[in-house]
């Protein structure tokens, strides 16, 4: 682990960004405590036969309030990409999850949720906002669109998606950008569908002509399957909770995970093909 030790008597001695980043990575993927976290370091540099010191479990905890983790790898400069949205639930774990394993203690369970927007292409995770389970998913949009650096050549999300403040979000940054979220089905067109239609008429009219499945599948609507299989694979590799007990925290230990996860299809990806 890299430090450079404090030159004063009674110095705390500091930790490279990149060191809290391993050892807080590490603990996302094999789902540690922050004291089994300082174990696992400990043991990995014994056997390297290293003799560097490893944080401890309160250094972990304190630096993890103020990390800056670093942002997916961008594409070709100028290069668009196709953005898919998704949101799941992450539930909190805490003491009351040992009470209720020990003493069958029942607890009221706290949630999060955590909305992701993915590059089509590439399947890298390039923007992710945590929030509380009563924000709405179509709120986040701007946040999530926000992160994205690179041009937006579509965005696709699901029905709970639209609204007009998605619309308008999308083509504040994104003017020529296409929006893909399937109609409500009490949707109407708008007033001035006949004379200069939005995109949301064209699909509502699409929908009305051949139905919906037709209209998912020339709108490219299909392609959102992806992003739910990343929100599977977050769950799947990184679990269902956060074991952070601030906002901050979790903030971060979300961003690393994320980080973790763009690193594994950095290493490799499997490509699939089609037989029938």
């Amino acid at each position: 682990m890299a430090r450079s030790a404090a030159h004063y008597p009674g110095g705390q001695p500091w930790y490279s960004p990149l060191a809290i980043l391993t050892a807080l990575t590490l603990r996302v993927v094999f789902r540690l405590a922050l004291r089994q976290t300082e174990g696992l370091i400990g043991s990995v540099l014994q056997l390297l036969g290293l003799a560097l010191a490893v944080p401890d479990h309160t250094t972990l905890c304190r630096r993890a309030e103020t990390l800056e983790v670093p942002r997916p790898r961008q594409r070709r400069e100028g290069e668009a990409i196709h953005l898919l949205v998704d949101s799941t639930g992450l539930k909190l774990c805490s003491a009351g999850e040992w009470l209720l394993e020990k003493h069958g203690t029942r607890t009221r369970r706290s949630w999060r949720k955590l909305h992701i927007g993915m590059d089509a292409e590439t399947g890298q995770i390039v923007a992710a906002a945590l929030t509380t389970i009563d924000v709405d998913d179509g709120a986040q949009v701007g946040s999530l669109l926000g992160q994205v650096s690179a041009p937006v050549a579509s965005f696709t999300a699901d029905g709970a998606h639209d609204q007009e403040g998605v619309s308008a979000a999308v083509a504040d940054r994104h003017p020529d950008a296409a929006v893909i979220v399937p109609p409500r089905s009490t949707a109407v067109p708008s007033e001035t569908a006949e004379t200069a239609p939005t995109q949301r008429d064209r699909h509502l009219k699409r929908i009305t002509e051949h139905g919906r499945a037709a209209w998912q599948k020339a709108s490219g609507y299909t392609n959102r399957a992806r992003v739910e299989a990343a929100t599977g694979r977050f769950k799947q590799v990184i679990g269902d909770g956060l074991r952070c007990r601030t906002d901050q925290r979790r903030a971060t230990e979300v961003d690393v995970a994320v980080h973790a996860l763009n690193r594994m299809l950095e290493l490799g990806r499997p490509i699939s093909v089609r037989t029938a």
